[in-house]
C-alpha cells in the first residue's frame, strides 16, 4: 500500500515532478499556499517542476490563468496540457478537418492559441474548419457549454446525432469532474465517457494516456536530462495522475485531500491510513506515496 508521507521534502530522491494543477496547486479560484511553498522549495534544491494538466487549453492560456489567480511563476518550470496534445491531434486530422466544437466560450483559445511548433504543423496541413454538427467529420470536445449548470445528460441528443453520423470525438480533457471552490463540475471526460457508453468512439490525449506524458518528457528534456526513475507524478486523480504514473512506470504521490477526500476521514490534511488502504484496494490502484495535501 502507499506510504503516507508528511511533506514533499521527505522524497528527496526525485529530481523532477510531473505535477497536477487543479486540486493540487489551486482549487480553481485561488492557489494553495502550502503547495506553492513546497514547489518553490523543491526548485530551490535543484528540482524541476513540469505542471501536467488535463486542461483543454494550450499551455500559454494556462499560464495566463495561473498568473491571474496569483500562482507565482517561481514554483514551476514548464507546462504540458491535454490541450497542447489535443491541438496536435486535431491539426493532423485525427477526427477529420471539418469539426464541431462542444465546449464553453472560455475554451475558444483551443482553436487559435497555437505554440510556435504547432503553428508550423497547422501551416503544413489543410485547414481545420468549425462547422455545425450535421456537416461535421468529427467532434472536438473541450468541456460543457456551461459547466456550472449542465450535466452530461444534457448532451444526449447531440451525442445521439453524432453517433448516428459515425463521428469520432476528440476529448481535450479526460477529467470527469473537478472542484471549483466548493462546487463540483463536469469536464470533457464526462461527455466522452457518455459517448463511449452509447457506442461512440472517443480519442483521449490527457492523463492517464501516453501522449501527454510524451509531451511532458519532451519539455523536461529541454531543461535537463532526468530519467523516469528520478521523476515523480503528483496529483489528486486516482484514475488520471496515479493511473498515468503506473502506465508510464513512474512513481506517484497521491494527494488525498482532492477529489476523493471524503473517503479518508475528517482530517483532510492527514488521511486515515486504514481508510486509505481499504479504498485503494477497491480501486485496484496503488500509488507509491500518499499525502493529505501538497506541502
Amino acid at each position: 500500500m502507499a506510504r503516507i508521507v508528511n511533506a514533499l521534502a521527505d522524497l528527496g530522491q526525485y529530481r523532477a515532478l510531473f505535477c497536477d494543477i487543479w486540486g493540487c496547486l489551486h482549487n480553481g479560484l485561488a492557489p494553495f499556499p502550502e503547495a506553492v511553498s513546497a514547489l518553490q522549495a523543491f526548485r530551490s534544491r535543484g528540482g524541476i517542476v513540469i505542471l501536467v494538466s488535463n486542461s483543454p487549453r494550450p499551455a500559454r492560456s494556462v499560464v495566463a490563468q495561473l498568473d491571474g489567480m496569483g500562482v507565482p511563476r517561481d514554483c514551476w518550470d514548464d507546462i504540458a496540457t491535454s490541450g497542447d496534445a489535443a491541438q496536435y491531434a486535431m491539426l493532423t486530422g485525427e477526427v477529420g478537418r471539418k469539426v464541431h466544437h462542444i465546449g464553453a466560450p472560455k475554451d475558444e483559445t483551443f482553436f487559435s492559441d497555437l505554440s510556435d511548433d504547432l503553428r508550423a504543423v497547422a501551416e503544413s496541413q489543410p485547414a481545420i474548419t468549425r462547422v455545425p454538427l450535421d456537416q461535421a467529420e468529427g467532434i472536438v470536445c473541450t468541456g460543457l457549454f456551461d459547466d456550472m449548470t449542465e450535466t452530461p445528460a444534457d448532451y444526449a441528443a447531440i451525442l445521439g446525432q453524432a453517433k448516428a453520423q459515425g463521428l469520432r470525438l476528440l476529448c481535450a480533457n479526460p477529467d470527469i469532474e473537478v472542484d471549483i471552490g466548493h462546487q463540483r463540475v463536469f469536464c470533457a471526460g464526462a461527455i466522452a465517457q457518455a459517448y463511449d457508453a452509447m457506442g461512440g468512439s472517443s480519442l483521449y490525449l490527457g492523463k492517464p494516456h501516453a501522449p501527454i506524458y510524451a509531451l511532458a518528457r519532451r519539455r523536461l528534456a529541454a531543461l535537463a536530462s532526468v530519467t523516469d526513475a528520478e521523476t515523480l507524478c503528483v496529483g489528486d486523480g486516482i484514475l488520471t495522475d496515479v493511473q498515468g504514473g503506473l502506465n508510464e512506470g513512474i512513481d506517484s504521490l497521491f494527494i488525498t485531500s482532492g477529489l476523493a477526500a471524503k473517503h479518508f476521514g475528517d482530517d483532510t490534511a492527514n488521511p486515515d491510513a486504514t481508510l486509505l488502504d481499504r479504498w485503494l484496494i477497491e480501486q485496484t490502484l496503488d500509488p507509491t506515496y500518499a499525502i493529505g495535501n501538497l506541502r
